[in-house]
């Protein structure tokens, strides 16, 4: 089965939401690079077979151990927001899938990844591999930490929220880096935050919309 007609129907929703928060975020289109990313990565094998129909549905999937793959406009705009170059390094907290890890494949030099469910980050690192996206590495291991050897980072990216924005992430991201990361408690308000480090290491953080995602959970 092909998906061509939804993948368009996808980008298209994409476009509509973007346009729908435009107020919110300051972005009234997203990077070409981004766009072409997300027609290029086939979201149908980054989700269960059972929903594969539903795979580019403009909403969050569910992929188990009670985890979600996030609807392709939060994917895509958060992926905008790191604004990421060629030569970039990224690290990702929440692999799930491997999807979101897929698109910044795309538009960084190196992504690393962790999930702290075994399960999930076996089966993602098995399927990055198969489908040929080699410059992406993943590890099992608890998110708060980082990857500290592996830093600094140009941009981090978060896929679970967390309370407040965790210590051992800000240290490792680069002076003139970009973290995008959910704020808030579980099954309440969530902000998606980005936060910004000046060239002399000052931060700056900027609310861009209200979000809903699991919450990042300590530990392994």
């Amino acid at each position: 089965m092909t998906f061509e007609r939804e993948r368009e129907q996808m980008i298209t929703d994409i476009e509509s939401g973007v346009a729908f928060t435009r107020a919110m975020t300051g972005r009234n289109h997203l990077d070409p690079r981004v766009m072409e990313a997300m027609r290029r990565v086939p979201r149908e094998d980054f989700v269960p077979a059972d929903i594969r129909a539903s795979a580019f549905r403009d909403g969050a999937l569910p992929v188990g151990h009670g985890q979600t793959i996030s609807q392709p406009y939060i994917v895509a705009l958060m992926t905008d927001l790191l604004e990421l170059t060629d030569a970039g390094i990224v690290l990702e907290i929440g692999t799930g899938t491997g999807y979101q890890a897929a698109i910044l494949s795309q538009l960084a030099r190196q992504v690393y990844s962790i999930e702290r469910i075994p399960e999930l980050a076996q089966t993602a690192q098995q399927r990055l591999s198969e489908l040929g996206y080699g410059n992406v590495e993943t590890r099992c291991s608890d998110g708060y930490l980082g990857w500290p050897e592996k830093a600094p980072f140009d941009g981090i990216i978060v896929t679970a929220a967390a309370p407040e924005v965790p210590p051992a992430l800000l240290a490792q991201l680069k002076a003139g880096g970009r973290m995008v990361i959910p704020i808030g408690l579980p099954y309440s308000h969530q902000e998606l935050m980005l936060v910004t480090r000046g060239p002399q290491g000052k931060t700056d953080t900027r609310k861009i919309l209200g979000v809903a995602f699991v919450p990042m959970v300590e530990g392994t």
